[in-house]
């Protein structure tokens, strides 16, 4: 950062060392220069503004009675020392801004030095510091009042301290020690109350002006500017003989006495000699004047100063003027456009009509006045005093020098101080005209407004021709075809060409009642016009239309003209805009193409306006002119005024979530950084307003961004990291300082951005993938498992069927036809043994069924148990003598498949026990939904031996499977049994295992993962 702010201070260096051509023009009065003014009461001020000085960085300071203030162009910030050392007094008198970049405070308790950012007090007995100046070699002096150690009134700095010199010295103990200046030889001026003194160690001259010599204890030389010719200009608070402003040459004192002004009469505050060598003039009370040569300019409340008393003066790098007054601060630059009033002369109030002639002179025409302006100076032909008539209307020059005016209803011709009328052959008015010309033939065409409207062709100061409306189209401008004959510029906003007494019409597309303003035929034969709705053009039989579409930057334009380089000048509503004639040749060519253009507003003086008649002109030294209905504004394209300083650029502050931090190289912001904001400026006086900015933030903009004026950046997203912010900036002619500023500056993370903390969550985040890979290989190995189990309890059941009934059955038949076998020759017993041998395989036949029936039960049924457990006393062929009482209470629910199964298989294997074993008479089979669903399977037979109830029997496993199966659904299974009472089997199956949801829930699939996890893989919704 400090190297940028080097290469702007060495840019800027550069150029002042340059032609002074910024400051302001002292050809042109002080009204013609823009004047901008900061009043007490605006707010900006803490105090009366009382010192004024600009450092090398670019800022300018004002010291008030109540602190100081840094100016940008646009902002007064108040200053305070960073470190928190206090200024000696807040009342400030006097600055300066000394070449090595620091700043010399002067205040009425003492003097301070703030200075690579530190402020150094001196000692506070030296009183009030009233001028501070620095010379050829480098030393700061200064002068001060009321000094409590006696010191003498000329101090100057050595290092830390200060030396102070008085008689002894040759300086004189002044009651009033209040100007202090340094000439071209190093010569050392110093103003008190009762002499001037040159100054020198070892050399002392003093000068007593004679009405000072009675002047003690009152102020006296208050003001001094060195001329370059190594005379001095003294002021002096008092006005009276050998007072005001007196011009010290060769050791003689010299009033200053001009026609506009007396110089002794003057009260002097302060002089200044700016870089064209012109002297300002501060006074206690009648304002500010500028002397250049003998051009005396005056300026004061009524045209506009802040006070009329002024107390300052300053220029700036660029310069500007600026004068500090009791009640604020006024600055004075060029315009590129002049505007002339009757201030600056004009014998009118209203500039209706303008026109250049041949010799230079400048004719005005408007209300009650048409003036010649010639080599700077207006004369007025008044109404009643020479002028024939009131308003004065369109003006020609012809081809003999003799200029044609329109006076109100009258045609006139001025010649040698005299004016001719014109008149009609039937002696009737011409009525107002708006438009002359005068033909490649010397003849001349007025356009008048009648009644009716009529074109008129006047030869030999006859009128020739008339052509009234309608036959002849209403028009507004009249211009001369270098071909021939003449071009019309219609109230429709159309061309008529008239050639040889025909009329040709060329129409454009407009709105309607859009006039044509100007007319402008130029000799390669186009014709261009200036309208409500753009600038329309015809050449060579094609016609366009210039508008916003094209860039202008607005479409209502008054009139137009060529300078000297073919560049064309439209004077719009929205400012005066400059064409080169390339990019108008461009349009011509391409007529969709956008221009490049320089656009003049109102920074730059213009005030747009209409004027009824003449609107331009060029005069012969190539300057423009522009009526608009009130003024005269003129620019000269020769001479505009170019600001090739470009301006220094500073970040000036960093606001982040409302708090500021000072702009400080490698500035470290705290974590969670929100809402940032970071202030520059660029410091360029001339118009700031026209100052523009581009910025870049390396480490999050991909590209510049041009903010247009605005000087505040705005970031809402930046994460933690280190970050460069550059910002350039162009003043109001575009010369951009391509160095700018640069901040360097960083955003620490958050305990959650930390590089450990992101470390810790990829590391969690690889841990939580692995723990979910393997978490998913068990729930895979499970599913497999699962699937395994539920193969391997299926066989295990189908080993049991089989064991139990199948296969005893079989050996069973196989024992019968053995016997059988065994006595062969038995035909009876053979008899006996087939038939019990069919009822043994029937038997086997049966149970084989029972087995497939027991496997072709599908789980996709949803809710056909009670159907199956029905089915299955059907199944087992009960005896004759056993009756089945069969139950359902409640409504039926969808059941999970497997759980159903499971109670199925339940069920039937306590019927298919109650049917072969237990010989009862009776069987009851309950089956309830209620919140948990219940199954219940009562006999009345001879019941089941204890040791088997709880052991089951010897090679068989019906009721191993019973509590197998209950206990993989986690069900409740009970089995009571009495020879007396039979056997009861019940099983109750909780509800939310049992019972089937059309959409579980997350919690209830979680749950019934859990449980399939936990070993129960046969509950799966899937």
């Amino acid at each position: 950062m400090r190297i940028q702010r080097a290469l702007s201070l060495c840019i800027l260096l550069l150029v002042l060392g340059a032609s002074p051509l910024l400051a302001v023009d002292p050809n042109r009065s002080i009204s013609q220069y823009a004047h901008s003014v900061w009043r007490i009461q605006d707010g900006v001020f803490m105090g009366t503004p009382s010192a004024i000085a600009q450092t090398t960085n670019g800022y300018l300071w004002i010291g008030t009675k109540a602190g100081l203030l840094r100016f940008d162009g646009v902002r007064f910030v108040p200053w305070t020392s960073p470190n928190g050392m206090p200024l000696p007094s807040l009342d400030i008198d006097s600055l300066l801004g000394a070449r090595d970049g620091s700043l010399w405070i002067g205040t009425r308790d003492g003097l301070s030095h703030w200075i690579n950012e530190h402020l150094i007090n001196y000692a506070s007995a030296m009183g009030v510091i009233t001028s501070i100046v620095e010379d050829h070699d480098g030393t700061v002096w200064f002068t001060h009042l009321g000094a409590l150690d006696g010191s003498g009134p000329l101090c100057h700095v050595t290092g830390t301290s200060t030396q102070c010199y008085g008689k002894t010295e040759g300086v004189p103990n002044f009651d009033f020690a209040e100007s202090l200046d340094v000439d071209s030889l190093g010569n050392l001026w110093i103003g008190g109350d009762t002499a001037l003194v040159r100054w020198k160690p070892g050399s002392s001259d003093s000068y007593g002006p004679i009405g000072l010599k009675s002047n003690e204890g009152m102020q006296g030389v208050t003001g001094l500017a060195p001329d370059v010719d190594g005379s001095m200009w003294a002021g002096m608070a008092l006005g009276g003989p050998g007072m005001g402003l007196q011009h010290f040459v060769k050791s003689v004192w010299k009033p200053f006495i001009a026609p506009e002004l007396d110089g002794r009469n003057l009260e002097i505050e302060t002089l200044f000699m700016d870089s064209h060598n012109a002297l300002w003039v501060g006074t206690l009370k009648r304002g500010l004047y500028r002397i250049f040569g003998h051009r005396v300019d005056h300026f004061q409340v009524a045209d506009g100063l802040s006070s009329n008393s002024v107390l300052r003066f300053w220029e700036d790098h660029e310069g500007n003027i600026w004068a500090v007054t009791s009640r604020g601060v006024d600055k004075f630059s060029n315009l590129q456009v002049a505007t002339l009033s009757t201030r600056e002369g004009l014998g009118t109030e209203e500039v209706d009509a303008v026109l250049a002639a041949r010799d230079g002179t400048l004719w005005i025409g408007g209300a009650e006045s048409l003036d010649a302006l010639r080599d700077g100076k207006v004369t007025s032909i008044q109404a009643g005093k020479g002028l024939p008539g009131n308003q004065v209307t369109s003006l020609l020059e012809d081809h003999e020098g003799q200029l044609w005016v329109g006076i109100d209803s009258t045609l006139t011709v001025y010649r040698n101080g005299r004016f001719r009328w014109i008149k009609k052959p039937d002696g009737s008015p011409f009525g107002v005209i708006v438009g002359m010309a005068e033909d490649s033939d010397n003849n001349i065409w007025l356009e008048t407004i009648g009644p009716p409207r009529t074109l008129i062709r006047i030869h030999d100061l006859k009128v020739q021709e008339q052509f009234p409306a309608p036959g002849m189209p209403a028009a507004r401008q009249v211009a001369a075809d270098p071909a021939g004959g003449i071009w019309l510029g219609t109230r429709n906003g159309d061309f008529v060409r008239h050639r040889n007494g025909h009329a040709e019409v060329i129409a454009f597309k407009h709105a309607q009642d859009s006039q044509v303003e100007h007319l402008l035929v130029k000799s390669d034969g186009s014709v261009q016009g200036a309208t409500a709705f753009g600038l329309i053009g015809w050449k060579q039989g094609k016609t366009q239309t210039l508008t916003t579409r094209n860039g202008l930057p607005c479409n209502s334009i008054f009139s137009m003209i060529p300078d000297d380089a073919g560049a064309l000048w439209l004077y719009t509503q929205c400012g005066l805009i400059e064409i080169e004639n390339t990019e108008m040749q461009k349009w011509w060519e391409q007529p969709d193409s956008v221009l490049k253009l320089r656009v003049f507003d109102q920074f730059d003086g213009v005030q747009p306006g209409w004027a009824p008649f003449q609107k331009v002109a060029r005069t012969p030294d190539g300057r423009l002119w522009f009526a608009n209905g009130i003024v005269l504004q003129m620019i000269d394209p020769h001479h505009l005024y170019e600001n090739v300083l470009p301006p220094p650029v500073h970040v000036e502050g960093v606001i982040v979530d409302r708090k500021s931090y000072l702009p400080q190289e490698g500035l470290r912001l705290p974590p969670l950084t929100r809402d940032f904001e970071i202030d520059y400026t660029a410091l360029s006086f001339v118009i700031p307003q026209k100052v523009r900015f581009r910025y870049k933030l390396e480490g999050h903009d991909t590209d510049w961004q041009d903010v247009g004026t605005r000087r505040q950046a705005f970031y809402n997203d930046l994460h933690p990291g280190k970050y460069a912010f550059h910002v350039i900036a162009c003043n109001n002619d575009g010369v951009w300082n391509e160095a700018g500023a640069t901040l360097n500056f960083s955003i620490a993370p958050g305990w959650y951005q930390t590089n450990w903390f992101l470390a810790f969550c990829a590391a969690s985040a690889l841990l939580l993938v692995w723990g979910l890979y393997r978490l998913r290989l068990r729930q895979v190995a499970s599913s497999i498992s699962a699937q395994f189990d539920e193969r391997l309890a299926e066989r295990t059941r189908l080993a049991r069927e089989l064991h139990d009934t199948f296969l005893q059955t079989v050996q069973g038949s196989k024992m019968v036809a053995d016997d059988a076998l065994d006595a062969g020759s038995d035909e009876k017993r053979m008899r006996n043994a087939l038939e019990k041998l069919s009822t043994w395989l029937a038997q086997a036949v049966d149970e084989g069924r029972a087995a497939l029936q027991s496997l072709r039960v599908s789980t996709i049924e949803k809710n056909r148990l009670s159907e199956s457990l029905q089915r299955a006393t059907e199944d087992h062929h009960l005896p004759a003598s056993m009756t089945v009482a069969f139950s359902v209470i409640g409504d039926a629910r969808d059941l999970h498949p497997i759980v159903r199964d499971e109670v199925y298989r339940v069920g039937y294997e306590a019927i298919r026990n109650a049917a072969m074993h237990s010989r009862a008479s009776r069987l009851e089979i309950d089956l309830r939904y209620a919140n948990d669903l219940s199954l219940r399977v009562k006999d009345n037979g001879v019941g089941i031996d204890p040791s088997i109830s709880d052991d089951g029997k010897t090679g068989h496993f019906g009721l191993q499977g019973m509590r197998e199966r209950a206990a993989r659904i986690r069900s409740k299974l009970s089995i009571m049994s009495s020879a007396n009472a039979g056997t009861e089997v019940t099983l109750i199956v909780p509800g939310n295992i049992v019972y089937r949801k059309t959409r579980p829930t997350v919690f209830e699939r979680l749950k019934a993962e859990a449980l399939r996890l936990g070993g129960f893989s046969s509950i799966d919704d899937r």
